[in-house]
């Protein structure tokens, strides 16, 4: 049976909230890339909603409820019968990528990663462990073999598309680099926000059920705040996030000036009323929400090389991109106290969003993307003979997993 036209399914590790995390607001782009394009749009997902979950049915999106192991699923398939299945992270495409393939042969499968899990897995264990980064892991094992049973994978960091391509070896015929979808802020938009002297104080953003936002609050509550605080005795960094526990909440000190806000309704507002965002980010992947947001509420921020990798160009950067701690303080001293380093971070910003995230760069080539696949899908799974065999072996033995689950749920 072939696919009805412009249909495209995505499935959801989770229902999409992009007041709470990165992950939700590319997810929210992704599918607005595709109401533009004129897709009908099914969006399924096994995870509970909360009440911050985007409704999209308000926008003619159809929301389903599957479940795991299931066979439901393979009707809500035959039902829909997409085009292009889209899975939300690599989790997603390991429970779900062998009953599309096996129910749809002939349907796209898109991988959208988010950010490399195994990377940022590594430098967690790097770090923690004190010892060098170990990049051969069973993670790095599933998300790779995720990429090669996909059609396409979508990569939002060049660096992330740079180790898988030499590091890997994958096809960059599997690959497409799609960062963050950005509208620029144009100048009536621009002209709105606070100036230097309106703006105060330090803030740091970042959702909490993500691991490096929570080592990236010790780290400025141990190492940075401590020092800054002193040379700039009559600020406050406020800490700002969705999903803050009660060891969050335990670091709140307003005797220190160190105070914990809790969830942010939007971002970028919340942003443009500081001076500077710290974040001393030790580890991590992909392109980093807050850095981007940053950029489109004009406030410079402070960061490290990890924390800005793969999103800056040559010395474009809308702030400093320190070394080490010591340089990270002494970066922030400056730049929250000269207002032509702040003025002139706050334009690089604006620079870096026209250069590299404007989404009307990208909306072409995911097009061009799309229609290569439709008009020579069988020529390109053959070409990826490696992904023919993961597809093959990860059919039968997912299958079988997931067949023996759904028997002992009987019981």
């Amino acid at each position: 049976m072939a696919p009805i036209s412009n249909r495209i399914l995505i499935i959801g590790l989770v229902w999409p909230e992009p007041t709470s995390s990165a992950a939700g607001t590319r997810m929210m782009q992704l599918i607005k890339f595709y109401k533009l394009e004129g897709y009908e749009i099914f969006f399924a997902s096994a995870a509970n909603k909360s009440s911050f979950s985007e409704n999209l049915e308000k926008i003619n999106i159809t929301e389903i409820n599957i479940e795991l192991n299931s066979n439901t699923f393979n009707e809500v398939l035959l039902n829909i019968n997409p085009n292009i299945v889209l899975f939300d992270r690599y989790i997603t495409e390991e429970q779900y990528g062998w009953r599309v393939r096996e129910q749809l042969e002939n349907t796209i499968t898109i991988l959208d990663t988010e950010d490399l899990h195994f990377l940022r897995i590594s430098r967690a264990q790097s770090i923690k462990k004190n010892s060098e980064i170990n990049l051969y892991n069973d993670v790095t094992r599933r998300e790779i073999a995720s990429i090669l049973r996909c059609d396409l994978s979508l990569i939002i960091s060049e660096e992330e598309m740079n180790l898988l391509k030499d590091e890997f070896r994958i096809d960059e015929d599997l690959l497409l680099y799609l960062p963050f979808l950005e509208e620029i802020p144009d100048h009536n938009h621009t002209s709105n926000w606070k100036t230097f002297e309106d703006r105060a104080n330090f803030m740091f953003i970042g959702n909490f059920l993500h691991e490096p936002n929570w080592h990236t609050t010790l780290t400025l509550k141990k190492e940075i705040w401590p020092k800054l605080s002193k040379l700039l005795p009559h600020t406050e960094l406020h800490i700002y996030g969705a999903y803050p526990s009660e060891k969050v909440y335990q670091l709140n000190n307003p005797k220190e000036r160190f105070i914990i806000k809790g969830r942010a309704e939007n971002a970028v507002e919340t942003l443009g009323k500081y001076r500077l965002l710290l974040a001393p980010i030790k580890f991590g992947a992909g392109a980093k929400g807050k850095l981007i947001d940053s950029m489109q509420s004009g406030t410079p921020n402070i960061t490290t090389v990890i924390g800005a990798e793969g999103m800056n160009i040559d010395h474009i950067w809308n702030g400093a991109i320190a070394q080490n701690m010591e340089e990270f303080i002494d970066e922030a001293y400056t730049f929250y106290t000269q207002s032509t380093n702040w003025y002139n971070a706050q334009q690089k910003g604006l620079e870096l969003l026209n250069l590299k995230y404007d989404k009307f760069k990208f909306y072409p080539k995911l097009t061009e993307k799309h229609l290569y696949l439709l008009n020579n899908l069988k020529n390109h799974r053959i070409k990826n003979f490696i992904g023919s065999i993961l597809n093959y072996n990860n059919i039968n033995s997912f299958k079988y997993l997931s067949l023996w689950i759904q028997e002992k749920n009987k019981f």
